[in-house]
């Protein structure tokens, strides 16, 4: 299994075009500091890849990395399919960009493909230009495609909702609790109280080789199953969002803490840091708001995490299991 990062930033990117705190002046100061939307791209077999998340940054983010390339022939891709942690736009707005193509395979949990079918008429809106095919992602482990010896399943780890899919129905269609009347998950989610597949980490397993990697872009709880799955795994990249639970507040763009927003923050007594520490796995950061000192490669909390094992995921890296 090979994956490829191709992207490692939260919602708007580093910098974000209306935002001149000191993350995005930074990076427009110094390109090397910006960062594209997380994503990361899973290599199924020698002909096939599937991008993790359709972000607004897809066609740059294929474009710079030449495994995806089209070719051999005219309109040939390597490029056979989506898999969406979420509904969020962040995570989504990339679909359509991919309407050139004759069909788009996308994998998404039941809840998340009706709000991007239902609430958000995806299937209405591409019909026209392309054809949508969608498959299962649950709990089960599936091939990511026919042949294929890598396995994709999916962990629960928040019920939270797109904002546009607030009040909507459930998997099946039925009401289901509005986001902003739902509170966020303790970090220590009991594994007798599932969550609604909103938001899902994957599991990714090879067969051939046994390595496993798990991929968590956005993370507001840490429930049992996702606890052992990181136990087992060989690479996990997980929420980096936020250094610590009060950044969107003292920030100014929020008046909710990062665990009111539905991620866990890296410091701090409920945070990821302490939890990521003792593991056997190479563990990476990912999805950093440009809020998070970490968008500086020189703030002290490199050092820190460093400390730890710990490090943030370079964009355009590979990781080999």
């Amino acid at each position: 299994m090979l994956l490829k990062v191709l992207g490692t930033a939260a919602g708007g990117g580093v910098p974000q075009w209306n935002c001149a705190c000191p993350g995005c002046s930074g990076a427009r100061a110094h390109p090397q500091w910006r960062r594209r939307h997380a994503s990361l791209a899973v290599r199924a077999d020698d002909d096939h890849w599937y991008l993790i998340n359709a972000t607004p940054d897809i066609a740059e983010q294929m474009e710079s990395t030449p495994a995806l390339h089209p070719g051999p022939g005219a309109r040939r891709t390597p490029v056979a399919g989506l898999v969406l942690t979420d509904a969020e736009l962040d995570h989504t707005l990339g679909i359509a960009r991919l309407r050139e193509g004759d069909r788009i395979e996308v994998l998404a949990t039941g809840p998340v493909r009706t709000a991007l079918r239902g609430q958000a008429h995806l299937d209405d809106i591409l019909t026209p230009y392309t054809k949508l095919v969608w498959r299962e992602l649950g709990s089960r482990p599936v091939p990511l495609c026919d042949g294929s010896d890598v396995e994709i399943s999916a962990l629960p780890v928040s019920a939270k909702r797109p904002r546009y899919a607030a009040g909507g129905g459930g998997a099946d269609g039925s009401p289901t609790q509005s986001p902003t009347r739902c509170p966020t998950q303790s970090a220590t989610q009991s594994p007798t109280d599932p969550l609604e597949p909103w938001v899902v980490a994957l599991r990714l397993h090879d067969r051939r080789t046994g390595g496993t990697a798990v991929y968590a872009p956005a993370l507001a709880a840490w429930p049992e199953p996702f606890r052992q799955a990181l136990a087992d795994a060989d690479c996990v990249l997980l929420d980096g969002t936020f250094w610590d639970d009060d950044e969107p507040r003292r920030g100014g763009f929020s008046a909710r803490t990062a665990t009111g927003m539905g991620h866990l923050p890296i410091d701090g007594p409920d945070g990821t840091l302490h939890r990521l520490a003792p593991l056997t796995a190479r563990c990476f950061y990912t999805h950093l708001n440009n809020t998070n000192p970490l968008v500086d490669p020189e703030a002290p909390q490199h050092k820190r995490l460093a400390e730890h094992g710990l490090a943030v995921a370079a964009e355009g890296m590979e990781i080999a299991l």
